[in-house]
């Protein structure tokens, strides 16, 4: 049997598998197996550790802005009491959030906001300015643990002076 010359464009279409002479393995090295195992390794590595910064920074916006409600409540108590009630309040004293932060009525909400003001300290200092004994300033300091065990502090400055807005409804005129 005599078969045909082959022609330069068969040859080149046929499979490097079935070429003589040639017998070529297809694959991955283990070389190669252990750099792609080490890059996704690293990925996930960086993953995880990125979600947890994200989640801390998450619990200490979370934190900070109920700190800040706590102390503009506070304040607020503060602002609606005349002069003679804020020259009586101590230099120094604790207040407790759970009191400032309630909806009066001791529902199950009220459970609910006393054991997350729980997790805050409230300390007030209440001073003297010198030069000028009809100004007082109030200072309010917010402390808490974060989700991963750091401390963090916020803090509030006011000033109250005598015969001022919330002196001027309780003087009769």
């Amino acid at each position: 049997m005599i078969l045909p010359p082959r022609s330069p464009l068969t040859t080149t279409l046929r499979p490097l598998c079935l070429t003589r002479g040639r017998s070529r393995a297809t694959g991955f090295t283990i070389a190669e197996t252990m750099l792609a195992a080490l890059v996704m390794a690293l990925g996930i590595a960086t993953a995880l550790t990125a979600l947890q910064y994200g989640l801390r920074a998450t619990d200490t916006a979370r934190n900070m802005t109920l700190a800040g409600q706590i102390m503009q409540s506070e304040i607020e108590i503060l602002r609606l009491q005349n002069w003679s009630q804020i020259s009586a309040l101590p230099e120094s004293g604790t207040v407790d959030p759970a009191a400032t932060i309630t909806t009066g009525y001791g529902t199950a909400l009220d459970t609910a906001l006393s054991t997350i003001a729980g997790r805050f300290q409230v300390t007030r200092t209440v001073e003297d300015i010198s030069g000028r004994t009809d100004i007082k300033l109030i200072t309010l300091h917010v402390r808490w643990s974060g989700v991963d065990g750091r401390s963090h502090q916020l803090t509030y400055q006011t000033r109250y002076a005598r015969n001022g807005l919330a002196d001027y409804f309780y003087v009769a005129h």
